[in-house]
């Protein structure tokens, strides 16, 4: 560990976290500054929600919109099932991103607790008869994440715009394997087409809004799917697959049957 985080008290490094990330939140609208990196030592600390309880519910809701945006556009049961699940297995985390931006879900984190002395002497020993450990996002990663809701915050999108950007991302022809990938790659255009239209008379005298808006949603492809998983989906579904879960959930509130 560096000297900044030697000779320093557990309450001490709380707080520095805390105020940390009240930074971040409390500037959504804005940009991360170089300031907020702080050492690396501080960024691998792993961390956790602060209220779980509120914020896994919250994701819950969003996913369950994502899910229902997908049942709700035609065009998408119209592609073969194996190139749903590629686009779902591909493009659920950006949509779900663009969830939490829309419906203006915040969160915090705290750092995560070690385990106590005794519960590490009750378990010496039982190691094998365990089960793995689950992994916990690291500071850095909730930093990069928190980065990518506030350049969406500032851009402050209206709902047709969030409407069209999630078919444009969820209708990427670029997801190896897809055997409609032509038909998909027509469906993006007329997506990002529909997007350029409703900027016109929103956004006039801002030529580049669309270049921006598709730049910065390139940014939410570079979250890890298991770092949502682990944050917002963990403390709920356990060790279950998500992506199985989502494609459970699609296809059962949709009540059809996916295109052969």
């Amino acid at each position: 560990d560096c000297e900044r985080c030697q000779g320093h008290g557990e309450d001490k490094r709380t707080a520095i976290l805390y105020s940390l990330l009240s930074q971040n939140l409390n500037h959504s609208r804005g940009s991360c500054s170089p300031a907020h990196q702080r050492c690396l030592c501080h960024q691998r600390r792993t961390v956790c929600l602060r209220t779980p309880h509120i914020t896994c519910q919250a994701a819950s809701n969003v996913l369950v919109k994502t899910i229902s945006f997908m049942k709700n556009l035609p065009s998408f049961h119209l592609l073969p099932r194996e190139d749903q699940l590629l686009l779902l297995d591909s493009c659920w985390v950006p949509l779900f991103l663009l969830g939490l931006v829309q419906e203006m879900v915040t969160f915090e984190v705290m750092e995560t607790p070690a385990p106590s002395m005794l519960k590490k002497i009750l378990l010496d020993g039982q190691s094998e008869r365990q089960e793995p450990e689950r992994t916990q996002p690291t500071l850095a990663a909730v930093q990069r994440l928190q980065c990518c809701l506030n350049a969406f915050w500032s851009l402050d999108l209206s709902p047709k715009e969030y409407a069209y950007l999630k078919g444009a991302i969820l209708f990427n022809p670029d997801v190896p394997g897809l055997r409609a990938s032509l038909y998909i790659e027509s469906l993006q255009r007329e997506a990002q087409r529909a997007l350029q239209e409703v900027l016109q008379p929103l956004h006039p005298e801002d030529q580049r809004r669309f270049a921006r808006i598709l730049l910065v949603a390139s940014t939410l492809k570079s979250i890890p799917p298991a770092l949502i998983t682990d944050l917002f989906f963990r403390p709920v579904i356990g060790n279950a697959d998500i992506v199985e879960l989502i494609a459970e959930m699609l296809y059962e509130i949709t009540g059809r049957q996916p295109a052969p």
